[in-house]
């Protein structure tokens, strides 16, 4: 698998998972009803079928390294969304995120 196609594709499972929770979270916070939450919950579902699509047969790293991509593509969510603005941390934060993303996923392995 190249890389660009496993960026692709954490990238599909970032927008289906997280757009699938700001889903459920309309629908239940701010009160928009049970298509909303119905949307999510599928959304939600595609997620978990995309994340098998990734190359490397390891649940737990293909997991590990989604999580950095979940760290940053929430925050950019919130920024594109709901007009959050994150401050020099949370981008500090989301880069060492993004780098563990690199070295979990892309580093040479001997094996």
């Amino acid at each position: 698998m190249t890389i660009i196609r496993s960026i692709a594709l954490f990238v599909a499972a970032a927008l289906a998972e997280i757009g699938g929770a700001w889903l459920v979270w309309q629908g239940v916070r701010e009160h928009r009803g049970a298509l909303w939450i119905g949307a999510g919950v599928l959304a939600l579902g595609a997620y978990g079928f995309v994340a098998t699509l990734q190359d490397d047969a390891n649940f737990g790293r293909i997991l590990a390294a989604y999580g950095g991509v979940f760290v940053a593509g929430s925050l950019a969510w919130g920024m594109a969304l709901d007009g959050y603005r994150p401050d020099r941390y949370d981008v500090i934060g989301a880069l060492i995120c993004l780098a563990g993303v690199g070295v979990i996923m892309y580093a040479p392995r001997g094996n």
